[in-house]
C-alpha cells in the first residue's frame, strides 16, 4: 500500500503547471455587432515550440522582431484564418498587433495579440457566422468563444465546434429569437468551459501539487515542532473538507474577478507566487508552520491560484466562469477522493512518515527549481 501511495503522488510529476509546454495555444474571442464582427486572437507558444514560432516571425534571423516583421506575421495569421457569414467570405482588416519581448517568447511566457475586424453585409433575421483557424495546425491547440453581444437586438442561438476547435460556427438572430435557442446557447457554452476546466487541471499539476502537499499532514496531530500520531478519522475528514473548501472559495473569487475583467495582474509574478505556495505547503508538511491555520493559508493561496486561471482565459463572462470553475472543482475532487482515503489509512501506520516526508521533499524541490527558473527570467528581462 505504501508503494501505491508513493506512485500516485509521484505520478503528478514535476510541475508542468497550468499550461502545456509543447503546444502553440491560439485563443480566439469573437464580438458581434449589427454591421461588423471584431476578433481578438491570443497566440501563446509553449517553450518546446517557441523556437520554431520565433523563427517563422524573425525572418532575417537577427534576433530582433522589427515592426515590419510583426505586421508581416499578423498578415500571415490573417491569411490562414477564414471568416464567413451566411456562406459569403468576409475580408478582415487588421486593427492591432502586440508582441512580447524575444526573451519571453523563447521562454514560453510571451503572448502575441492580434485584433482584426470585418464588415458584415445586410442579411436575414437568422444568420450563421463561421470561423476557421489553420495557422500552424501541426503544433497548435485552439480555443474559440464569443462574447455576449452588447446589442440587445442580437441574440446568439447556438455554437458548434469541431473536436480541436479549429472550426467554429456561431448562429444568431437579429431580432426575434426564440427563448429555447438561447437556452441551447448557454448550455453549450457552459459545457465547453466545463470540459476546459477539467482539462486545465488534468494537464497542469501546480494546482493539485499545492493542495495535496497541504493535505499531507491533515490526518495528524501537531505536537510542538513536529507531526505526531494519527488524529482520528473525524478530525482528518474535517481538515480535508475545510482545506479543500477554503481553497475552492479563494480561487473562485479571483477567477470570477479576472473572468469579468475586474482585475488583471502580470502573469509572471503570479506564477512565481504559485511556486512559493507549493514550497510553503511542502515545508508545513515536514514541520508544523501554521498548525490549525491550514484553512486560512489555503484560502489565501487560493486567491493567487485563481488569478493564474483568470490570466489563462481572459474575460469569459458569467456562464464561462461558472462552467470553467465547476470543471476545475470536479477534477480536483476526483483526485482528492482517490488520494485522501489512502493517506488516511496509511497515517495510522509508521510507514506514513516516509510517505509524508518523501512527498514534501519532492514538492519542495520541484517548487524551488521553478522559483529559481522564473526569477532568473525576471532578472534577465530587467537587465
Amino acid at each position: 500500500m505504501k508503494t501505491t501511495a508513493v506512485a500516485i503522488f509521484l505520478s503528478l510529476g514535476l510541475p508542468g503547471f497550468a499550461h502545456r509546454l509543447d503546444e502553440y495555444l491560439q485563443a480566439t474571442i469573437i464580438s458581434l455587432e449589427q454591421d461588423r464582427v471584431q476578433v481578438s486572437v491570443r497566440l501563446i507558444p509553449g517553450v518546446a515550440v517557441s523556437s520554431a514560432v520565433l523563427q517563422s516571425i524573425d525572418t532575417n534571423a537577427d534576433g530582433v522582431i522589427s515592426e515590419t516583421e510583426r505586421r508581416a506575421y499578423a498578415q500571415r495569421v490573417l491569411r490562414e484564418l477564414s471568416l464567413s457569414i451566411d456562406g459569403d467570405r468576409l475580408l478582415p482588416k487588421l486593427l492591432s498587433v502586440a508582441f512580447p519581448s524575444t526573451a519571453d517568447l523563447k521562454e514560453g511566457l510571451g503572448e502575441i495579440q492580434i485584433g482584426f475586424t470585418a464588415d458584415l453585409p445586410r442579411g436575414g433575421s437568422n444568420r450563421k457566422l463561421i470561423f476557421e483557424n489553420h495557422h500552424q495546425s501541426s503544433i497548435s491547440a485552439y480555443l474559440v468563444n464569443a462574447l455576449v453581444p452588447r446589442d440587445k437586438n442580437i441574440q446568439i442561438t447556438a455554437q458548434n465546434r469541431n473536436e480541436n476547435q479549429s472550426f467554429y460556427q456561431l448562429n444568431y438572430g437579429q431580432p426575434g429569437v426564440r427563448p429555447s435557442g438561447l437556452v441551447v446557447f448557454w448550455f453549450r457554452g457552459f459545457a465547453g468551459m466545463f470540459r476546459l476546466g477539467i482539462r486545465h487541471i488534468a494537464q497542469g499539476t501546480d494546482h493539485l501539487l499545492f493542495l495535496l502537499s497541504l493535505l499531507l499532514p491533515a490526518p495528524l496531530l501537531a505536537l510542538g515542532s513536529r507531526w505526531g500520531k494519527f488524529a482520528g478519522a473525524r478530525h482528518s475528514l474535517s481538515q480535508i473538507v475545510q482545506v479543500v473548501t477554503a481553497f475552492t472559495i479563494g480561487h473562485s473569487i479571483t477567477l470570477a474577478l479576472a473572468g469579468l475583467g475586474m482585475v488583471r495582474v502580470p502573469a509572471r509574478p503570479v506564477e512565481v507566487l504559485i511556486a512559493v505556495s507549493i514550497f510553503v505547503a511542502a515545508a508545513h508538511a515536514l514541520r508544523p508552520l501554521f498548525p490549525g491555520r491550514e484553512t486560512a493559508i489555503a484560502a489565501f493561496f487560493g486567491l493567487i491560484h485563481g488569478l493564474a486561471f483568470g490570466a489563462a482565459l481572459g474575460e469569459i463572462g458569467v456562464v464561462g466562469i461558472l462552467g470553467f470553475n465547476l470543471g476545475i472543482e470536479t477534477m480536483q475532487l476526483i483526485v482528492v477522493a482517490a488520494f485522501m482515503p489512502l493517506l488516511v489509512l496509511l497515517s495510522r501506520t509508521r510507514a506514513y512518515s516516509v510517505l509524508r516526508i518523501g512527498g514534501a521533499l519532492f514538492a519542495g524541490f520541484a517548487s524551488l527549481v521553478w522559483i529559481a527558473g522564473r526569477l532568473l527570467i525576471c532578472f534577465a528581462c530587467l537587465a
